[in-house]
């Protein structure tokens, strides 16, 4: 096969993983959940957001995690940000990297952020350009790449656009989520070649739910086409507020459990890595979406 000889992980369980849960976690349980998640050799842990409280109000407290949490050289702590009041927010609270968040489906972005696709990227120009002013990195989001809740098929020529247009505004790196985990290998490899004929291999993320159990086997299908950044949620936290009966991320522990018997390089220690999920999880009060994490904790 061929693959990367290093994959950077991604860790979005701090922001994707608890912007559903319904009971807010308090600010300090989440400020020891990312130090622990630091502690693991993860080089990028998405953190939080800054996004109305009226929408998403378990990141109100978003300045308090920003400020309590123990930053480690080497490790970046993006933030999401819808518009240029969430940037200006972000800055005050120290972000140095945003992700802004479209669609590839018209009727998930009227859904999710309330405008059209067009009207999103409008929105975002003004906040990457902002950004690039003060020398902040931007990350930019497609969702629903390999299908949509309210439309059902995506074409393969719109998820190439927006993330051409992302990348052409300014966005360094393209991460490509399958936000109702509804998409096989073979989808998944046809979409990224589609993309990547738009935008640079190296620039492109992948980003799988798994609510078909398809996550890991995604994965896998563009890993060997090159991809080599990969989003996960340890203990498989998540799922989106606006695609019902969508399951969470993969699990970071499973992708790493599969990473390292690939011997792909990460940087990132199961032991570690099982043990921030082992926390949050208990915090929650249920047992963890990693199929690892359960297997090893009944050894």
């Amino acid at each position: 096969m061929n693959l990367p000889k290093r994959v950077k992980m991604v860790e979005v369980g701090p922001r994707d993983g608890l912007q559903n849960e319904a009971a807010i976690v308090p600010a300090e349980v989440k400020i020891e959940f990312i130090n622990r998640l630091s502690a693991s050799g993860l080089s990028v842990i998405e953190s939080t957001s800054f996004v109305s409280p009226k929408w998403v109000p378990q990141m109100a407290d978003n300045s308090q995690v920003m400020a309590g949490i123990t930053r480690r050289p080497g490790v970046s702590y993006p933030v999401l940000v819808p518009g240029m009041q969430g940037f200006e927010s972000a800055v005050a609270a120290g972000a140095q990297e945003i992700s802004v968040f479209g669609a590839a489906s018209e009727a998930f972005s009227r859904r999710n952020i309330n405008c059209s696709i067009a009207e999103s990227l409008e929105r975002f120009a003004p906040v990457i350009e902002a950004a690039r002013q003060r020398g902040i990195k931007v990350r930019g989001y497609v969702s629903c790449v390999l299908g949509c809740p309210y439309q059902g098929e995506v074409p393969l020529e719109a998820v190439a656009d927006i993330s051409q247009r992302l990348f052409e505004m300014g966005c360094y790196e393209i991460s490509l989520g399958d936000t109702i985990g509804i998409g096989t290998p073979g989808q998944a490899q046809a979409m990224v070649k589609a993309v990547a004929e738009r935008v640079p291999l190296d620039r492109l993320a992948a980003h799988f739910h798994d609510t078909y159990g398809q996550a890991l086997a995604n994965i896998l299908a563009v890993l060997e086409l090159g991809v080599s950044v990969v989003d996960s949620s340890v203990a498989g936290l998540g799922g989106c507020p606006y695609a019902k009966g969508a399951a969470g991320n993969v699990a970071s522990e499973d992708l790493l459990w599969m990473l390292n018997g690939l011997g792909i390089e990460t940087g990132v220690d199961l032991t570690l890595l099982r043990g921030a999920g082992t926390y949050i999880c208990n915090y929650l009060g249920r047992p963890s979406g990693s199929r690892v994490a359960l297997a090893l904790g009944r050894e």
